[in-house]
C-alpha cells in the first residue's frame, strides 16, 4: 500500500477520499491521534449532571470518560483509568457519588479525581501524583466541552462564537429532553460527509426538504435568507454568523456559524413545520430560520427557537461509529404539558434513519478495490473544505 504521504500526494483536488482513508487501520489511528487528541469535543449539556455529585461516563475510541459535578458546582473530567493498575474506577453509566472505588485494589478517588486513599501503600507514596488524568474542560452555552490534548486549542473563538449564536436561543437554560445513540457500519468519515452536505437532501431527505431550504439553488437560499434575516432584527434577536473554519496550525479550534431560511409557512423543524416545544431565549415569535454550527471536526448543532439539537461524532473502530443525538428544549418546558416527545423527535429520527442507510450504503461501496472518487459537486462545498481541512490536520505533528 502506499504510504500516508503518498497518499496526501496523490489527493485529488476537488474530488474525495480514496479507499484506504476509510479501510486501512493504521490511518484510523492517525486519525485518533491527530484528530481525536487534538481537537475539542463536546460530550453533552451540563443539565445532565445537575447536582453536586452527579456524574456520568463517556466513551470515544477507545477511551472512557467521567463527567461529574464537584461540591462547588464546577464541572471535572477525567479518564476512568485507576493510576495502580488502569483498571475502571467507575463501573456504571451514571449516577451521583463523592469517590470512585476502584473494584481492583480499591484505590479511592474523589469526584474531582484526586486519589484520596491508596490501600496499604507504604508511608512515603505520594497520593498527590496519583490522581486520576483530568482533561480539560470547558463549558459554554451550557455545553460541555473536553480535550485530550496537554495543550488544547484555544477555545475563546469558540466561546464567543456560541455566546452570539446558540446562547441567543436560551441553550446555556436549557435541558435534555432526549438522548439517542446510533451505530453506523461505517469509518466516522463517511458519517460526518454526509452529515455536512446537503446535496443529497432532495433525493434522501423528503420529509426534511419539505421544510427546510438548503437543498435549493444558492440564489434561491440567499432570498429566503433576506426575509428571514428581516424577522429575527424585528424580534430584537441579534445571531452573529461568522466563519472561523481553519486549521490548528494557528493554535485555535475550528468553527463556523451559519442560519438559513425555512420555507414560507414553516416555524420550525417538525413533520408539519409547525411549533414543537416553548420558545428558547430571546425569541417572542418565530423567525423562520435555523441556526447550523460546525465545530472541531465531530461537533454539530442546529438551533431552532423552540428546541435544539447536538449531534455528536465518535469513531469506535476503521469500520463502524457511533453518532448521538441529543434535543434540548427550554429548561422549565416539562413533557406532556409543554412538548410531545414524538413530535419533537420525528423529523430528526426519520433523517437520521435514512442517514444510517446512506452511510452504510456507501461504506459497502467504498470497501470495493476498484472504488475510485469522482469530483464533489458544488452544493458539497462542505464536504470539500471538511475533506481539504482533515488532509492538512492529519499531514501536521501529533500534539
Amino acid at each position: 500500500m502506499r504510504t500516508f504521504d503518498q497518499l496526501i500526494a496523490a489527493h485529488r483536488a476537488g474530488h474525495g477520499l480514496v479507499r484506504p482513508f476509510y479501510m486501512n487501520p493504521e490511518i484510523f489511528e492517525r486519525d485518533m491521534e491527530r484528530v481525536f487528541r487534538r481537537h475539542w469535543h463536546c460530550l453533552t449539556h451540563a443539565s445532565v449532571i445537575p447536582n453536586a455529585g452527579d456524574f456520568e461516563l463517556f466513551r470515544l475510541g477507545d477511551e472512557a470518560v467521567i463527567l461529574t459535578r464537584v461540591a462547588d458546582g464546577t464541572i471535572h473530567a477525567m479518564l476512568n483509568v485507576c493510576r495502580h493498575r488502569g483498571a475502571e474506577v467507575c463501573t456504571v453509566q451514571k449516577g451521583n457519588a463523592t469517590a470512585f472505588v476502584c473494584p481492583y485494589h480499591a484505590w479511592t478517588y474523589t469526584n474531582d479525581g484526586s486519589l484520596r486513599a491508596g490501600r496499604m501503600m507504604p508511608k512515603d507514596f505520594d497520593r498527590s501524583q496519583h490522581g486520576l488524568k483530568k482533561l480539560h474542560v470547558r463549558v459554554a452555552a451550557g455545553l460541555v466541552f473536553i480535550s485530550f490534548a496537554d495543550k488544547p486549542l484555544d477555545f475563546e473563538p469558540v466561546e464567543r462564537s456560541l455566546r452570539s449564536s446558540c446562547g441567543q436561543y436560551g441553550w446555556a437554560d436549557a435541558k435534555v429532553a432526549h438522548r439517542e445513540t446510533y451505530s453506523f457500519s461505517a469509518n466516522w468519515k463517511l458519517a460526518i460527509e454526509n452529515y455536512v452536505e446537503c446535496y443529497h437532501c432532495g433525493p434522501a431527505h423528503p420529509e426534511y426538504s419539505k421544510t427546510h431550504s438548503l437543498k435549493q439553488p444558492s440564489e434561491t437560499i440567499e432570498k429566503l435568507n433576506l426575509s428571514m434575516e428581516a424577522r429575527t432584527s424585528a424580534l430584537g434577536v441579534h445571531i452573529i454568523s461568522g466563519d472561523h473554519w481553519q486549521h490548528s496550525a494557528a493554535g485555535q479550534e475550528a468553527i463556523d456559524t451559519f442560519r438559513y431560511a425555512l420555507f414560507d409557512g414553516a416555524e420550525t423543524g417538525s413533520e408539519d413545520g409547525k411549533p414543537v416545544a416553548p420558545l428558547m431565549g430571546g425569541f417572542t415569535a418565530y423567525d423562520g430560520g435555523v441556526t447550523s454550527i460546525h465545530l472541531g471536526g465531530t461537533t454539530f448543532l442546529i438551533c431552532y427557537p423552540d428546541h435544539g439539537l447536538i449531534y455528536r461524532f465518535i469513531p469506535q473502530t476503521v469500520g463502524t461509529c457511533e453518532m448521538e443525538l441529543i434535543w434540548l428544549v427550554r429548561g422549565d418546558a416539562v413533557e406532556g404539558r409543554d412538548y410531545d416527545l414524538a413530535r419533537l423527535t420525528w423529523l430528526w429520527r426519520v433523517t437520521t434513519a435514512q442517514d444510517k442507510k446512506i452511510i452504510e450504503h456507501t461504506a459497502r461501496g467504498v470497501r470495493s478495490h476498484y472504488f475510485v472518487p469522482g469530483p464533489i459537486a458544488p452544493m458539497e462545498r462542505n464536504e470539500l473544505r471538511f475533506i481539504g481541512w482533515y488532509l492538512e490536520e492529519m499531514s501536521r505533528a501529533a500534539p
